[in-house]
């Protein structure tokens, strides 16, 4: 046999055993069942791929790392308070009221919200501060619960340290210790006559110059934090020119009040002692009815002096203050006297804070119509007690001589038990 047939032989062999063992493979498929036939039949699965994480952008100088220290607004806080009062319990004399201060004492008095403040406040720059404050609680005329405006200004600071700072818009005017002390801080019920009686409101519109060492600063914050009834940083120096027709009210001549204020608290061992002083000079437009007459401005100057122990745990507040300002003599409004103040003693014991004012004050009420005089006699005997943050109950009793505020304007006294539930948010 020649070798190329030999060959031939073993391929036609090859493909046959090829068939004979496709054929085997085939009939084994058959017999098997459907699943395991789809299962042989699926690839096996494979794993997915990960997409790396992307890098987190970088963050642009001054920004931080969060997106929401990017904007301004993020910066803005909102707080507030509101007091709930019942002044009616042992009244003894309808006739005994405070129109500067609470309407809901004398006749017809009930339940009333004294103040319902809701304050926006913020960093929107560096060097800029605003502060909102509307009041929902303002008693115009016969309407209770009226908004107003009480607070819109911004702080300008000069430095980095905030130290120097220019306060625009309507605020406090820097006059006196309780004046510029939060009522959400007091203890009593109400600013005294004596003080008061000097800015109602305590605010008018102008432009403010502060300064203060970054300690005192934050000396100054630390008092109110702490509890111990401190007025804020209104700082150690202030100047400032404003209106003088008091908050809200549009400027009646075109001479602003000038205004300066100079107070440091020192400590003392574990004692803070407070020691202030200042004075303010303008000139005052009085309302008047047809039958009364004056002059077209009145001088109206004043100049305080202040004194405060903090309470730990006992504590000692006294002001005073002199001057000259409108009042009514007859049927004309004329230039006299003022003068006026309180002393306070107070503890702070645990949770628990009682004091003891008395007020007293001889004057023309000058943002009353015809700038009537005005005597007050006053002392209120109380207790705050805060068992949690968020709430204070107060409770006083009041002892007070006071002139009724329409003609001839007798004198009227009295006793009242006042009662008060303060809520902080």
């Amino acid at each position: 046999m020649s070798l190329a047939r030999l060959a031939a032989r073993s391929a036609l062999a090859a493909v046959f055993g090829l068939l004979l063992s496709s054929r085997s493979a085939a009939a084994d498929v058959a017999a098997a069942p459907r699943s395991e036939i789809a299962l042989a039949t699926i690839p096996p699965a494979q794993p997915a791929a990960v997409k790396p994480a992307p890098k987190p952008a970088a963050s642009k100088p001054g920004e931080g790392a969060g997106k929401a220290s990017q904007h301004w607004y993020d910066k803005i806080k909102i707080r507030g308070y509101s007091q709930v009062r019942y002044n009616q319990l042992g009244a003894t004399n309808e006739r005994l009221v405070n129109t500067q201060g609470d309407r809901s004492i004398g006749k017809d008095g009930g339940f009333l919200i004294r103040r319902a403040r809701l304050i926006v406040q913020g960093d929107v720059h560096e060097r800029v501060f605003v502060y909102i404050q509307p009041d929902f609680a303002t008693v115009v005329s016969d309407q209770y619960h009226v908004p107003t405006l009480r607070d819109w200004y911004a702080d300008i600071a000069l430095d980095k340290k905030k130290e120097f700072r220019f306060r625009v818009g309507q605020s406090k005017v820097p006059y006196g210790f309780e004046n510029m002390q939060s009522s959400q801080n007091r203890a009593p019920f109400d600013r005294s006559d004596a003080l008061n009686s000097a800015v109602k409101d305590e605010r008018d519109l102008g432009i403010f110059f502060y300064w203060a060492p970054e300690r005192i600063r934050k000396r100054f914050k630390a008092l109110v934090d702490d509890g111990l009834k401190g007025s804020g940083d209104y700082g150690v120096v202030a100047l400032g020119v404003y209106n003088g027709q008091t908050a809200n009210q549009k400027e009646r001549n075109d001479t602003p009040h000038v205004v300066g204020r100079i107070t440091w608290p020192f400590q003392i061992g574990r004692q803070i002692v407070e020691i202030g002083g200042g004075g303010y000079a303008g000139k005052f437009v009085v309302k008047t009815s047809d039958d009364v007459t004056a002059p077209d401005e009145m001088r109206d100057v004043r100049a305080h002096a202040s004194f405060v122990l903090y309470p730990q745990p006992f504590g000692l507040q006294a002001e005073y203050n002199i001057g000259r300002g409108p009042e009514l003599v007859g049927d004309r409004v004329v230039e006299r006297p003022i003068s006026g103040g309180y002393v306070m003693a107070m503890a702070k014991i645990g949770t628990f804070l009682p004091y003891v004012r008395g007020v007293m004050y001889d004057g023309g009420r000058k943002f009353e119509t015809n700038a009537p005089h005005y005597k007050v006699r006053e002392l209120e005997m109380g207790l705050e007690w805060q068992p949690i943050p968020a709430v204070e109950a107060t409770a006083a009793y009041t002892i007070a001589e006071r002139t009724y505020p329409e003609p001839p304007y007798p004198q009227e006294s009295g006793r009242l038990l006042r009662l008060q539930i303060q809520v902080n948010y």
